[in-house]
């Protein structure tokens, strides 16, 4: 098939989540374009277990002139219809989203979406603003009750039954297509006729250009219609779960009251607590909206600027805290699976951005005078991972001889480079890479500082065979050295890992002419305005475009594709060897920021993308709201001397 054609915002996404996991998301355009765009996505395990209940609607306005329509939709070939986008004349995602659509009669209604935060229930609001006469509203729900990772086709299986009650003054009607998922229900000021019907073959074109299947069944039970003629809004509450009667105009205005006061403030704050979800007792970050869900790496990653930079340390206590309780054999789990408890524990790094994140942590609160109740249950965490690591542990990941970690079994990706297709890994990193050692080494220093002298010992031998091994003859650092395990080897790619040598950890490895050359050769051959590519352009293996179908996709993933995330290591790696001095700072915010802040209103609104093309003009892609991009950047300003908001 061909790429769809493209429309006026659609390359615009909002977001709303819900703190438990589930959120709503789509396109400024009104088209979905991916399977995960809702209006009501659960998560019945928070944040796993995520659930498609209401994906979208069909909306129109009755008038005296005729009929106007207010949503969008796109179908298979390519067929846009109805093209409700054509009446939008304003938008904005602040404090949530909200469109004004100018109606041929001169007629203004407004349509707003708001998520309320550890519900599930997303609220729909449409007022008339200007004009005068008859004007209806009809409504028509778009249902599946499916994975979100799925898609659905029109199937006998599918209960259109409604239970129908009353409301303050609409219609409480409740639908339970599947017995394995949850009910929908949606609380009114509208009545409802019980119309069931299928709208079949709907396109999702960014499914499509991931080599993904992108059609999708959708069903249609009925139509809501609201006067809009009066001063009161028309109101659609849309719940997860059977419900009982409810005063909906009361419940919406304290939705929008609570919202309105909750959200005041930058926003970037608001952007930034988007990630953070409950996780049983705890709290845990969302790697990304909208298919990711908690990996441990990107958590103790994005923590840093997301929660320390932020001040929310209490939250960041929590989540330290939470995940403290999960190590196994010294190790953190890479992540959750959507299905099912058991962690998966392939990550030779995150246990050791656990530890540089407890110290953070740890520095944070001393800085603001917060004593930490939860800090002897760091401590064994960290103190559990260390040991675990010097005495080896899985896949390979030990202390060696000369003091320096190396990890790795075939068919297997553990660093942050981890691409896989069936069985191939594409960037292996077997052996001993680089940003491992700055991180091992970090945690060493920071146990023997905090806890445990002993540490110092394994430290300084460590260092010692970081000297002796890594520095590149050329410039700059080896990515890895004893290769697959065979001692005297190095890969000599030039890819970003080594700038966590000089910049990103509390305690360089690097000063001097070697660190200068470091930073050298990451600006001159890695760096663009949204981030470090992940391999040199002039490396035969160098894929400049990320796109196509999942093979292609993963290919390109670390072969030269642009991490925004890795910004913040550099700058800082950048300012380090500047001397960190006034005029350093000045050309780092004239430099390096407005890119940045750009981007924010690029792609995920907002928010910062999880890649972006390693060629001109840098493209973005993959998830359009990734936490480690935003929060690097919510660092990034504070290293160059900003506030965080």
């Amino acid at each position: 098939m061909p790429d769809a054609i493209p429309l006026p915002g659609e390359a615009f996404e909002w977001l709303e989540a819900d703190g438990l996991g589930g959120f709503a998301s789509g396109t400024v355009s009104g088209v979905r374009t991916r399977r995960y765009h809702a209006l009501l996505l659960t998560a019945a395990n928070p944040p796993t277990g995520r659930t498609v209940l209401v994906n979208g609607i069909e909306a129109w306005i009755e008038t005296a002139a005729g009929h106007t329509d207010l949503s969008a939709q796109r179908y298979l070939p390519d067929v846009i219809h109805p093209r409700g986008f054509e009446r939008i004349t304003s938008f904005t995602h602040e404090p949530w989203p909200s469109w004004t659509f100018g109606l041929p009669d001169g007629t203004e209604i407004t349509q707003e979406i708001l998520v309320d935060p550890d519900a599930c229930d997303t609220l729909l609001r449409w007022r008339r603003i200007s004009g005068a006469g008859p004007c209806t509203l009809v409504v028509v729900p778009l249902l599946s009750g499916r994975d979100y990772h799925s898609l659905q086709t029109a199937n006998p299986a599918f209960d259109f039954k409604p239970q129908i009650g009353g409301a303050e003054t609409g219609t409480c009607v409740t639908w339970h297509p599947y017995p394995d998922r949850p009910a929908i229900s949606a609380l009114t000021t509208g009545t409802y006729r019980h119309e069931p019907d299928w709208y079949r073959q709907f396109l999702y074109a960014a499914e499509r250009a991931r080599g993904l299947d992108c059609v999708e069944d959708l069903a249609a039970p009925g139509s809501f219609r609201f006067d809009l003629a009066g001063p009161e809004p028309g109101l659609m509450l849309l719940r997860a779960g059977e419900s009982g009667p409810v005063r909906v105009r009361a419940l919406a205005d304290r939705m929008i009251a609570a919202a309105r006061a909750t959200r005041a403030g930058p926003d970037l704050r608001r952007s930034a607590l988007s990630y953070r979800v409950d996780r049983g007792r705890g709290s845990t970050l969302v790697a990304g909206f909208p298919w990711f869900t908690d990996w441990g790496r990107d958590t103790f990653i994005a923590l840093r600027g997301l929660l320390l930079a932020t001040g929310e340390l209490d939250t960041a206590e929590s989540i330290l805290r939470a995940w403290a309780g999960v190590v196994s054999e010294g190790m953190m789990p890479n992540r959750f699976p959507d299905s099912g408890e058991v962690p998966e524990y392939n990550s030779v790094d995150a246990s050791l951005w656990y530890v540089v994140s407890v110290y953070d942590f740890l520095a944070a609160c001393r800085l603001v005078g917060r004593s930490v109740q939860s800090e002897p249950a760091l401590r064994t965490a960290c103190l559990a991972i260390l040991d675990g690591y010097a005495a080896g542990t899985r896949f390979g990941i030990r202390a060696d001889a000369d003091g320096l970690i190396a990890a790795g079994q075939p068919g297997w990706q553990l660093t942050w480079m981890d691409a896989k297709v069936g069985d191939w890994v594409v960037t292996p990193r077997i052996g001993k890479p680089v940003e491992i050692q700055a991180l091992w080494i970090n945690a060493l220093h920071i146990a023997a500082t905090l806890w445990e002298p002993r540490f110092s010992e394994a430290e300084t031998a460590a260092r010692a065979s970081f000297a002796q091994k890594f520095p590149n003859p050329v410039g700059g650092l080896f990515d890895v050295v004893d290769v697959d395990h065979v001692p005297g080897t190095h890969d000599a790619a030039v890819r970003p890992n080594q700038i966590f040598c000089v910049g990103g950890l509390p305690f360089p490895l690097l000063t001097g002419e070697l660190a200068k050359s470091v930073v050298d050769a990451v600006e001159h051959r890695l760096l663009t305005p949204l981030g470090l590519r992940t391999l040199s352009p002039d490396d035969p293996a160098y894929a400049g475009h990320y796109g196509g179908d999942a093979r292609t996709r993963d290919g390109a993933y670390h072969q030269g594709t642009v991490w925004p995330w890795l910004l913040g290591p550099f700058v800082d790696a950048w300012l380090s060897v500047r001397g960190r001095s006034e005029a350093a700072l000045t050309e780092g915010r004239a430099r390096f920021l407005p890119p940045l802040e750009q981007h924010l209103g690029e792609a995920g609104l907002g928010h910062v993308s999880e890649v972006a093309d390693g060629d001109a003009p840098y493209r973005p892609g993959g998830c359009p709201f990734q936490a480690w991009s935003l929060g690097e950047y919510i660092r990034l300003r504070r290293m160059l001397g900003l506030k965080a908001f």
